[in-house]
């Protein structure tokens, strides 16, 4: 991985104004950063969701009950994943480190796929260097797709427009059975090399092997409906999770609104980290309490990616501060609705497929 180096400029003030301003909000309030007693309930909720599904799953009588309550699972451990693990790995879901590091574990595990590689790049490359290619884990290099400039333009790529919903529905499939394990075999798409220490990769093939057991191979054995009939709720249910976790996250960095900045020789940007969050994120709805509730807050991609170390169930509280910053120092905060970052995220699948080189398009409120 590139590590970068930043500059100064209106962000730098911008950041450690809004620092200290949150700061004040959170000492005069007296509370803490991390999840308070609402964040509590959501943790309680989302995990009792999940086992009372998965009960309801695997003591069903009829196909359409498995069927339904074998969706609703998918739904309850996607709303985990985002509620609750992805703050957890950040270490703000509650006070404890050690709760938070065990949230996290149990969330993500029991997945299918890897904590450790998941959150230890998370934090270390995409939130330090997002959407710089070679320093970023999140910007891929997959042949059917162009997602920057520096990739060679195929005739197919013009298409990708097209068939990327499609292929998306295949998102978290890869994810649990080749993204894990190609990295084992020193193989990925990211481009960045990534090294799972040999007691994680133990680890990784328990639980996937564990997952696999509880999801298929255990109603396949308890319950009468059959093989093929579990195996086409699994397909299912990774066919809505994909499409929700890529129509979540995919339109935050993945927009004609945002840059793919490219360091210098000497691997330096010509702006300053806070400018690049800005600069790389889209937020949609950030005013939303149905989103924040539902999606952890990762409809306001920006906020989290300046101010990781504060739980999601603040966020509304503390985005008034955040857009009057942004406005005082002259930094652009791109907000719209959902549907115009949808809309923008395909317009740059298209332009990527169609030009050698596109430049952002100016945002507009």
């Amino acid at each position: 991985m590139n590590k970068l180096k930043f500059i100064k400029d209106e962000g730098s003030e911008f950041y450690k104004e809004l620092n200290e301003r949150i700061e004040q909000y959170f000492a005069e309030q007296g509370m803490h950063r991390t999840g308070n007693n609402k964040m509590i309930f959501k943790i309680i909720l989302y995990f009792s969701l999940d086992l009372l599904f998965y009960v309801l799953m695997i003591t069903s009588t009829t196909p359409v009950g498995f069927y339904t309550f074998y969706m609703l699972m998918g739904l309850a451990v996607l709303m985990t994943a985002f509620n609750v693990s992805h703050d957890a790995a950040h270490g703000v879901a509650v006070r404890s480190k050690r709760w938070n590091k065990l949230l996290f574990s149990v969330s993500f595990n029991l997945q299918g796929n890897n904590a450790y590689v998941w959150g230890k790049n998370h934090n270390e490359s995409h939130h330090l260097y997002t959407n710089v290619e070679g320093s970023d884990i999140d910007v891929l290099n997959n042949p059917l797709f162009r997602m920057t400039e520096s990739q060679e333009l195929k005739w197919y790529h013009r298409y990708q427009f097209i068939y990327a919903p499609f292929l998306y529905l295949l998102y978290s499939l890869n994810w649990f059975f080749f993204r894990e394990t190609l990295m084992l075999l020193n193989y990925s798409s990211r481009t960045i090399k990534v090294e799972i220490p040999r007691n994680e990769v133990v680890k990784l093939i328990i639980y996937k092997l564990l997952y696999i057991g509880y999801m298929v191979v255990l109603p396949a054995v308890l319950l009468p409906f059959g093989l093929k009939t579990v195996l086409l709720a699994f397909l299912l249910n990774h066919f809505m999770v994909s499409v929700i976790f890529v129509g979540v996250l995919g339109v935050s960095h993945l927009s004609d609104f945002v840059s793919h900045p490219v360091p210098d020789r000497n691997n330096k940007l010509d702006m300053s980290w806070p400018k690049l969050q800005m600069s790389t994120s889209v937020d949609y709805n950030a005013n939303s309490v149905f989103f924040n509730w539902t999606l952890g807050g990762f409809n306001a991609h920006a906020l989290h990616h300046l101010l990781p170390n504060i739980c999601h169930v603040h966020y509304l509280d503390i985005l008034p501060v955040f857009r009057e910053l942004a406005e005082k120092h002259g930094l652009t905060y791109m907000e719209m609705p959902y549907h115009k970052a949808l809309a923008s995220h395909f317009r740059f699948l298209k332009a990527m497929g169609a030009h050698q080189t596109i430049n952002p398009i100016p945002f507009e409120r």
